[in-house]
């Protein structure tokens, strides 16, 4: 009998949509054969998980978590074809069950994530649980992506529109900041204000120094096109560089809840108010489907290609 590697059960699951565990077990009995694996998947019922596998899962919703103590937050994008199943009470509370399984068992990734025994039914891993949801709910679901912040301050999540975005914020306090119902207030504005105005990043010395450059680079051409004199060149590229600093570094950005305030003066507010020091240490932003290129046809489309065939 061929030996059955760790590469092959993984490029059988990628291909299928199909539980690591059935996987192996496929490739056991069809002796490493990976398209008679397939096969064996379709007859013992997997076919339809692994028929949606090359679909196109960009709907879906970003899930949250947060463990009771509040010292854990998930946001978890787990997508899947239409935007009806999306808002489905089974899509729901799977996405719900995967961001508590991120929070209570802390992987490294989206691929040890998926070989994880489930928190709440260690006789099933997070990818059979992917493969039972693909072929009840009728649609390819996948697991894209997650953000998992364990802090000794305060983690707040905000989720827009059911779903479409996620935000998970980190803020840095000390005990009696915890308790303080101020901090907790800002951790919750500075998640709005992170889905409303998207910053990049925390601070300046945080901002992409590649982008920062070319934005330079787009500053200077600009002012040379408008006819500008090289020697005040510079300085006008230095204008423009701190009005994008408040457009992409969160604590130089407006409140969104009061234009005549900045993050910064805001949180030194509420570091007075609380009696505690209060500083933002990272935050993630999801936006549901984000850089994943949808279908372009539609229903009326297929049915048309179904009567012409």
């Amino acid at each position: 009998m061929a030996d059955v590697t760790a590469a092959m059960v993984k490029e059988l699951r990628e291909r299928t949509n199909a539980g690591m565990m059935d996987c192996k077990k496929a490739l056991l009995a069809a002796d490493a054969d990976m398209e008679k694996g397939i096969d064996w998947l379709r007859e013992k019922g997997l076919a339809q998980a692994a028929k949606k596998a090359s679909r196109v899962a960009a709907e879906g919703v970003v899930a949250q978590y947060v463990t009771p103590c509040g010292c854990t937050g998930v946001i978890v994008e787990v997508n899947c074809e239409t935007d009806f199943v999306a808002k489905t009470d089974n899509f729901q509370a799977f996405a719900n069950n995967v961001a508590k399984h991120i929070a209570k068992a802390n992987p490294t990734d989206v691929d040890a994530l998926m070989a994880q025994k489930f928190v709440d039914d260690e006789s099933k891993t997070i990818s059979d649980l992917v493969s039972e949801a693909t072929v009840a709910i009728g649609e390819k679901i996948s697991v894209r992506r997650f953000a998992r912040f364990e802090t000794e301050g305060v983690v707040s999540t905000y989720i827009h529109m059911g779903g479409k975005v996620g935000v998970l914020v980190d803020v840095k306090t000390d005990d009696k900041g915890k308790e303080s119902d101020a901090v907790k207030q800002f951790a919750h504005d500075l998640a709005l204000q992170i889905a409303a105005a998207k910053p990049e990043a925390v601070r300046r010395e945080e901002v992409d120094s590649e982008k920062l450059e070319k934005e330079r680079e787009i500053q200077r051409a600009k002012a040379l096109e408008a006819g500008k004199p090289e020697k005040i060149v510079d300085r006008i590229v230095d204008g423009q560089i701190e009005k994008y600093y408040k457009e992409v570094c969160l604590l130089d950005q407006q409140f969104v809840k009061d234009p005549d305030k900045t993050i910064k003066g805001l949180m030194a507010e509420v570091s007075k108010e609380s009696g505690a020091p209060v500083d933002v240490v990272r935050f993630a932003r999801f936006e549901r489907g984000e850089g994943i290129e949808k279908r372009k046809d539609d229903l009326a489309a297929e049915i048309a290609a179904m009567q012409k065939a």
